[in-house]
């Protein structure tokens, strides 16, 4: 039986390509992130190419993607985030066509990759950085340092604030990644039992069945947290405290 964990490899499509040293090929985690952008933007302009008086099934979903992520910047970071919502509805519409396509058999679910999420992350941080370096300057780095707090401790909050200002795009990209292996090791997991049983991999088989539904909810909720916690960040950025 294949391991739980073979799943999540990193296989070369094609042929192999090396460029200073450094692999470059063309691999199964590249194909489905190609595929779930092509997914999202054929989704988003075949839904809304009619904008029927009575909206379509899928005219419906898109206008409601749209509109939820509209109220969620507009709640979480104000007027003044309007400006970011395209960057936010890209990032909430990629990672859930990924989690998505992940969940369909013989798929590949780039979002279980570190690297992956880590870069998203990442450009997340510096770019909500420079945001609130280039709106207030200096004054930026009056955020670690919360206002009314007693002097003599300040040494001690800012050592606090700054490593939980730094530790952002780890815990931020470590959350998508970890929810998305441990799910689909666990559907791997009792998937082989049900294999392994036969006739008797019923009780195994409804237990899959109830973690494929939670995996679902699972690949949703993780694309909103993304999402949601880039709003507050984007918050701290241009409102500071």
């Amino acid at each position: 039986m294949a391991s739980p964990v073979d799943q999540f490899q990193i296989k070369t499509i094609g042929p192999s390509l090396n460029v200073a040293g450094m692999d470059i090929s063309f691999t199964n985690s590249a194909a489905f992130m190609i595929l779930a952008t092509v997914v999202v933007g054929v989704f988003l302009t075949q839904s809304m190419s009619g904008r029927h008086l009575v909206p379509t099934r899928f005219q419906s979903m898109a206008e409601l993607s749209y509109e939820f992520i509209a109220n969620m910047v507009r709640e979480n970071v104000g007027s003044e985030g309007r400006a970011y919502f395209p960057l936010i509805f890209t990032l909430f519409m990629f990672i859930l066509a990924g989690n998505l396509l992940g969940m369909i058999p013989y798929s590949y679910t780039f979002t279980s990759q570190i690297i992956v999420t880590f870069a998203m992350a990442i450009t997340v941080f510096i770019g909500v950085t420079i945001i609130a370096l280039l709106k207030h300057g200096t004054h930026f780095f009056s955020y670690f340092l919360p206002e009314g707090a007693p002097i003599v401790l300040a040494p001690l909050l800012i050592v606090i604030e700054v490593l939980s200002y730094l530790s952002r795009p780890i815990s931020l990209s470590v959350r998508l990644f970890a929810n998305m292996m441990a799910g689909h090791t666990m559907m791997k997991v009792f998937g082989g039992f049900v294999v392994a049983l036969g006739i008797f991999g019923v009780a195994p088989l409804a237990v899959l069945v109830a973690l494929t539904a939670f995996e679902v909810l699972v690949a949703v909720l993780q694309a909103y947290v993304f999402a949601i916690l880039t709003c507050i960040y984007l918050h701290d950025a241009i409102h500071l405290h």
